[in-house]
């Protein structure tokens, strides 16, 4: 699993652009949607010589780039929006922790879309920016994938008020639809959990341990990139008691108080399924110690049972010449009778007792 680093990630300088991430072989892509309620204009492919010209002003303009590897063309689009380095370099350097920046009017969103992997315990992260000014709002993604595929087709069939409202509506439907894969990735961790609290049930591996510590990690790891969220959706609120930022309409900052408040959902259902898994810790280090206990005790009984016919052939075995029993016809078969049925009256009385 590719960790986000937030106190050990690598130290790029503002005035030094350079992506940090793990996807260097991808190609950079833009693709560009320029609507209103009326009239749709959507382009696939825009180099960076033409996405300034094909910009229009006053409509929504949603540029979303695929891939970060060509520097010169986040620099491009960074200067057509007059971004300071800083931000810029934000966008590329992949170990950032998620945040929110208020820059003049320029609103700057960073965001970690999580997914598990198939067939795995380890879950994939992918770093997700966004920059919103006067009605343009541009997308960076690492590499190409299906988290906005249903937004675009809102946008073509003008499903919906995303064609009805401005590009700060579009953010928060960006936004949800990242967070959508926090709760698939929580989703898949939790079946895979019910599988390991059953699996405890019925089994003492020590795999098992460790695959709970896995999935503990794991669940620290989705925590980790949620909180930061959380403090950022919340840091929105702020702007509008402020009342100076105008990116985002006043009727509008409702609906990021609902991804606000689906971070706190999230939180807590991350602490429940964290509970889960001490649950499943506690239980099978029980079913360990019971299983221990219950050896002990077998061990315990069957070393009882022994110990007075251990002092009795200890005695008849000191080899005294006057020893009376040692000159009896029957005195071994004596002997051997009242062992065994010692034995006998011990092996009742511990089942009456109910100690085995």
């Amino acid at each position: 699993m590719r960790k986000i680093k937030y106190k050990k990630g690598r130290k790029v300088q503002p005035s030094v652009l350079e992506y940090t991430g793990i996807h260097k072989q991808i190609k950079t892509e833009m693709q560009l949607f320029v609507y209103d309620a009326e009239e749709l204009t959507e382009f696939k492919e825009v180099s960076r010589t033409q996405f300034e010209k094909c910009i229009a002003p006053g409509k929504v303009n949603w540029l979303n780039i695929h891939g970060l590897n060509d520097i010169e063309l986040v620099k491009s689009v960074g200067d057509y929006l007059k971004v300071d380095n800083f931000m810029l370099s934000d966008i590329l350097n992949t170990t950032k922790r998620t945040k929110l920046d208020e820059y003049h009017d320029i609103l700057f969103f960073n965001i970690k879309s999580l997914l598990p992997v198939e067939n795995s315990d380890t879950i994939s992260v992918e770093q997700i920016s966004f920059l919103l000014k006067n009605g343009i709002l541009v997308s960076f993604q690492e590499k190409r994938s299906d988290f906005f595929t249903h937004i675009r087709e809102r946008i073509r069939t003008h499903s919906g008020i995303v064609r009805d409202k401005k590009a700060d509506y579009l953010l928060y439907l960006l936004l949800d639809a990242v967070m959508e894969n926090f709760y698939i990735t929580i989703e898949n961790e939790e079946d895979r959990v019910e599988e390991i609290i059953n699996l405890s049930k019925a089994s003492t591996q020590p795999e098992i341990l460790e695959q709970i510590e896995k999935h503990r990690d794991n669940f620290n790891f989705l925590k980790r990139s949620i909180i930061p969220l959380r403090d950022s959706l919340y840091s929105i609120k702020s702007m509008k008691d402020d009342n100076v930022f105008n990116a985002i309409e006043h009727e509008n900052y409702s609906f990021f108080s609902r991804l606000h408040q689906k971070c706190l959902e999230l939180l807590e259902q991350i602490e429940y399924d964290m509970d889960s898994l001490d649950s499943a810790s506690n239980f099978f280090f029980s079913t360990q110690n019971h299983k221990m206990n219950e050896v002990m005790k077998t061990l315990t009984v069957v070393s009882v049972f022994f110990m007075p016919l251990t002092f009795i052939v200890g005695i008849y075995g000191m080899n005294f010449d006057h020893m009376p029993e040692l000159h009896w016809p029957y005195g071994y078969f004596m002997i051997l009778g009242l062992m065994f049925l010692l034995l006998l009256g011990m092996i009742y009385y511990f089942k009456k007792k109910k100690w085995y």
